[in-house]
C-alpha cells in the first residue's frame, strides 16, 4: 500500500453543562498546556490520566498536545507523514494537523477505529507487525501507548523503521510492566502474575479485562527495547526518558532495574539512517 498520508477533518468532543465536575475541571486544567518538562505538565497529565477509561477524548486530547510538542522537539512536523500506529480512533489527528503534518492511523482493531465515529480517509486497518506500507513511506512513525498491546514488540518497533525514510523519526511510547500500571486496570495486582490479576479483576466484575494479559496485555520492559535499539544498525538512538516525569527526574531512564518501576511510560526517540 503506497503511503498517502491525509490530513483529517478533525473533530473535538466537549463537555456540556451536566457533565460531571471533575471531568469540566479536568477539560479547563487541560486547556492551556502547562510548560514543556515542567512538574507542572506532570501534575496536569497525571491528573487527565485518572479520565483515561471513561473519559478517553478528554485524556488523548491532552496528551496528544502535549505528544506533538514533545515530538517537535526533535524534528520539523510542518509538512511532515505521519503513521500513527495503533492510532485507534484518532484521537492525535487535531494535533498533528494542527502542527502542519499530514497524518494517518492505522489499527488492527475495527472497533477502536470507528471509537469515535466513522473512521475517516485517513485511517487504515492492519497489523503493527506486519504494516501495509512500502519501505521508507513516511517521514515519522508514531506510537504511543501501544507496544505493550503486541506479542512481539521488537517485530513492531522493526516495522516501524522499515517503513520511515532516512533520516525520519521514530517515536515509540510504552508503559513499562513493573511501572504502577504496568497491568492497567488490573493494577497494582499484575506485580503478582499478570494472569492472576485478570482472573481476579475477572471475578471482581463479570468481564475480561480489556487489557487482558496474555491476549492485548503482554509484559514490556525498557532493558531489552534499548538493547534491540543498540544492535539495529539502521537506527540511532536520539533520546529515552519517562514521558510524564518533569525533565530533572529523567535521569531515571538510564538506571537499569529502576527504570522498569520508576519511568511509568518509556519513550524512545530513534532517527533512521
Amino acid at each position: 500500500m503506497a503511503a498517502s498520508v491525509i490530513v483529517p477533518a478533525g473533530s473535538t468532543t466537549l463537555v456540556n453543562g451536566e457533565e460531571d465536575h471533575a471531568v469540566n475541571a479536568s477539560l479547563a486544567a487541560s486547556a492551556r498546556l502547562a510548560p514543556s518538562g515542567s512538574l507542572r505538565r506532570s501534575v496536569q497529565l497525571f491528573r487527565a490520566f485518572r479520565l483515561e477509561q471513561t473519559r478517553p477524548d478528554v485524556f488523548y486530547g491532552l496528551l496528544a498536545r502535549d505528544s506533538v510538542r514533545e515530538l517537535a522537539r526533535f524534528t520539523d512536523l510542518g509538512g511532515a507523514s505521519v503513521l500513527d500506529v495503533g492510532g485507534g480512533p484518532g484521537y492525535f489527528a487535531d494535533a498533528f494537523a494542527a502542527a502542519g503534518a499530514r497524518y494517518a492511523a492505522l489499527d488492527a482493531d475495527a472497533g477502536e477505529l470507528s471509537a469515535a465515529g466513522s473512521p475517516g480517509s485517513n485511517t487504515v486497518m492492519g497489523s503493527g507487525l506486519q504494516l501495509p506500507f512500502v519501505d521508507d513511506a513516511v517521514d515519522i512513525a508514531y506510537s504511543s501507548n501501544v507496544l505493550e498491546h503486541v506479542p512481539d514488540p521488537v517485530a513492531m518497533a522493526e516495522e516501524m523503521v522499515r517503513i520511515t525514510r532516512s533520516g525520519g523519526i521514530v517515536f515509540l511510547s510504552w508503559t513499562t510492566w513493573f511501572s504502577p500500571w504496568g497491568g492497567h486496570e488490573t493494577s497494582p495486582w499484575h506485580f503478582l502474575g499478570g494472569t492472576w490479576a485478570a482472573e481476579r479483576y475477572t471475578r471482581r466484575t463479570g468481564r475480561r479485562p480489556k487489557n487482558d494479559f496474555g491476549r492485548s496485555l503482554f509484559a514490556t520492559h525498557a532493558g531489552p527495547m534499548l538493547g534491540w535499539v543498540r544492535a539495529t544498525p539502521r537506527v540511532d538512538l536520539v533520546a529515552a526518558f519517562p514521558r510524564y516525569h518533569p525533565r530533572w527526574a529523567h535521569w531515571v531512564a538510564r538506571v537499569p532495574g529502576l527504570r522498569e518501576c520508576a519511568v511509568w511510560n518509556m519513550v524512545l526517540v530513534l532517527r533512521v539512517r
